[in-house]
């Protein structure tokens, strides 16, 4: 008698299970140490790794690799990976994940038609780096890019929430007379004029922002192309917070008097740029604070200049500037818990689907990601920056 596939698999659950986990393509996941002095998340923590593993995948963790979000290796090694002291040995795997875009040397430790998972922060990316990538054809995807099922961006969802966050801290921080600041607390007390924030941008980022601030009594303005975002605003956040659209006068007004300015305009998507002008900068009041979160995207002021976790304050026309491209990773632990959240689930289905270029070729949210694929440069944003030609990867998977 024939025992059909689904008859078998009732009557040997368990079995049938393990077989077919060991048919499944097995991953080689590497995690590098980052640079410490432009980076300190991590895109798995020890909770990730442990799944991944139980999977019968290997994952390659550069010794130290967790210590700036406190996560020891002994930790990493408990959860099933492989701990290894030479960034090659990392690097070798086919699949690397890390934070901070590849640098040319490390994508000279990589191999041929390996693949490269980080942030893509164009003002940290190299055109050489482009260059090298697609000369091995390498397949590269950027965190930001992702889409999931709901066409969503997860991982900006996730690290926009605690951006908005983050930056009334750094800004309050900022105010204070140790950082430079005119002494002022960042909210207000009874009898005294509440501090004046203005958040350029009414996405996550700047949604959080507002309600932190608004909690610690600050006087909150809110500017955006979109009414429709800040229609969502308004009724998230009440008649408490001022909207409006970006008006020149409006916003003229608005920046004179600010204690503080959050810029979170972003450009990933081709919409219409914005930049405040450095004259317009010149008229903001002395000691006042400005914290760009989209200066790895070119910035929302024209005075803005990309900066490291290291060194990330300067002064401007005596206003004090806050321009890093990753200010989340102040709070690296729970950053990395954020990002593993995601990346966990995206290797499971990776692995599912045999490879990276399997995954890119079944997942249009996973594809959204990809800007280098098989070696060519697939996204027009990133073509434009650098000045390269770009490929359509609809007509090139067609191709394959």
């Amino acid at each position: 008698m024939k025992i059909d596939t689904k008859t078998q698999r009732k009557l040997f659950p368990e079995e049938c299970l393990l077989r077919e986990l060991a048919s499944q393509p097995k991953l080689s996941i590497g995690i590098p140490c980052e640079n410490g002095e432009i980076e300190t998340r991590l895109p798995l923590t020890p909770e990730g790794v442990a799944i991944i593993t139980e999977e019968g995948h290997s994952i390659y963790v550069q010794r130290g690799a967790g210590k700036p979000m406190s996560y020891s290796d002994l930790q990493y090694s408990e959860a099933g990976a492989f701990l290894v002291d030479s960034p090659a040995d990392v690097f070798s795997a086919d699949i690397v994940l890390k934070i901070a875009p590849p640098t040319v040397e490390e994508i000279e430790l990589m191999n041929d038609r390996s693949s490269i998972l980080s942030m893509l922060q164009l003002s940290n990316l190299s055109t050489e780096s482009i260059s090298l990538m697609m000369k091995k054809n390498m397949n590269a995807i950027a965190y930001e890019l992702i889409k999931d099922e709901q066409k969503a961006f997860p991982v900006v969802s996730s690290i926009s929430e605690i951006e908005g966050s983050t930056s009334i801290n750094v800004a309050a921080e900022l105010m204070s007379t140790e950082r430079g600041g005119k002494g002022l607390l960042l909210g207000g007390i009874a009898g005294i004029s509440p501090t004046e924030v203005v958040i350029l941008g009414a996405g996550i980022t700047g949604t959080v922002a507002a309600r932190s601030a608004l909690a610690l009594g600050a006087q909150v303005k809110i500017f955006d192309h979109d009414i429709n975002k800040l229609r969502k605003v308004q009724h998230y956040l009440g008649q408490q917070v001022f909207t409006s659209v970006i008006h020149p006068a409006v916003i003229f007004k608005a920046l004179a008097s600010a204690d503080a300015v959050i810029g979170n305009l972003r450009y990933i998507n081709g919409s219409e740029r914005f930049m405040v002008s450095e004259e317009l900068v010149k008229t903001m009041k002395s000691g006042a604070v400005i914290v760009d979160l989209s200066v790895d995207q070119g910035g929302c002021f024209e005075t803005s200049r990309c900066r490291t976790l290291k060194n990330p304050v300067y002064e401007k026309h005596g206003v004090i500037h806050y321009c890093v491209p990753n200010i989340s990773a102040r709070v690296p632990r729970t950053t990395s818990m954020a990002l593993s959240n995601i990346f966990t689930p995206i290797l499971l289905k990776i692995a599912n689907s045999g490879s990276v270029r399997a995954a890119i070729a079944e997942s249009s949210g996973f594809r959204n990601g990809a800007y280098v694929y098989g070696g060519l440069l697939v996204n027009r944003l990133v073509a434009n920056y650098y000045g390269l030609p770009s490929n359509d990867i609809g007509l090139l998977l067609a191709g394959y």
